[in-house]
């Protein structure tokens, strides 16, 4: 559109539809307008959950779900996801981070690992340093680990999240539990993302989301929607190649 008209985006989530307008015409503009309009009809269609993760596991019904990230060098999966960071702590309780691990354990073993290494973060810096810095890890985590070895499982931790990706990318371990979103989502994405500046163009894409735990098999493409690139042919398709491929090896070892 051109002029006062501006652009208009219309999307529709959970059988609601969400429309947006932006009188700007850049794509900053229109992209904002598309993330708008999904905010409306997410809200209108009477959806609270902060993302498909958590839309899924509502509505299968399924209470021990957990994000898991794959790339070509690390396997993540998470504790907590889309909440605010100062929430953390409060959520990263005994329970919580043991189901995660099991929750781990059953990745590895739909992956042909049944006696895989998992490694689990601590969530202060220095995983605590003894009390320190926190102590989740002598309240939360550690009594996780502790109970998670108890049924026989082979995990280490806690361990501090700034040397832990490199020791699994460099084959100590084979799956990490993160505590929160960014604590495992940035290591996974600073090797699978390249962005190059002289073309403003992600030219590296590279990593899965796969929800673990639901009653079917749930994978995604590592990154957002992308409706600034939508029909100009220039979209990356690298991760939704890896996204099918992992769909793939999990349905042939079920």
């Amino acid at each position: 559109m051109h002029g006062d008209r501006g652009v208009g985006v219309r999307v529709i989530a959970g059988g609601a539809w969400g429309f947006a307008s932006d009188r700007r015409l850049s794509s900053e503009g229109a992209r904002d307008a598309a993330l708008r309009a999904c905010g409306f009809a997410t809200a209108a269609a009477g959806m609270t959950h902060s993302g498909h993760t958590e839309i899924l596991a509502s509505l299968s019904g399924t209470r021990d779900f957990a994000m898991l990230l794959m790339g070509d060098e690390l396997r993540v999966i998470h504790v907590t996801t889309h909440v605010a960071l100062r929430r953390v702590p409060e959520l990263v309780t005994r329970e919580r981070v043991l189901r995660t691990i099991e929750l781990a354990q059953r990745t590895l073993e739909s992956l042909g690992i049944p006696r895989g290494r998992i490694a689990v973060a601590g969530l202060n810096p220095h995983a605590g340093e003894d009390g320190l810095f926190g102590d989740e890890e002598k309240t939360a985590i550690g009594p996780a680990v502790e109970a998670a070895r108890g049924k026989g499982l082979n995990v280490t931790g806690p361990l501090p999240a700034d040397t832990l990706f490199s020791r699994a990318r460099g084959g100590e371990f084979d799956i990490v539990v993160a505590m929160y979103h960014d604590q495992g989502h940035i290591p996974v994405k600073t090797l699978g993302f390249n962005y190059d500046e002289a073309t403003k163009r992600w030219v590296g894409l590279s990593g899965v989301n796969v929800t673990v735990g639901l009653p079917f098999l749930r994978v995604s493409v590592d990154h957002g929607t992308a409706f600034d690139r939508a029909w100009k042919g220039v979209a990356n398709h690298e991760s939704m190649v890896e996204a099918i491929e992992v769909a793939v090896r999990l349905l042939s070892a079920r």
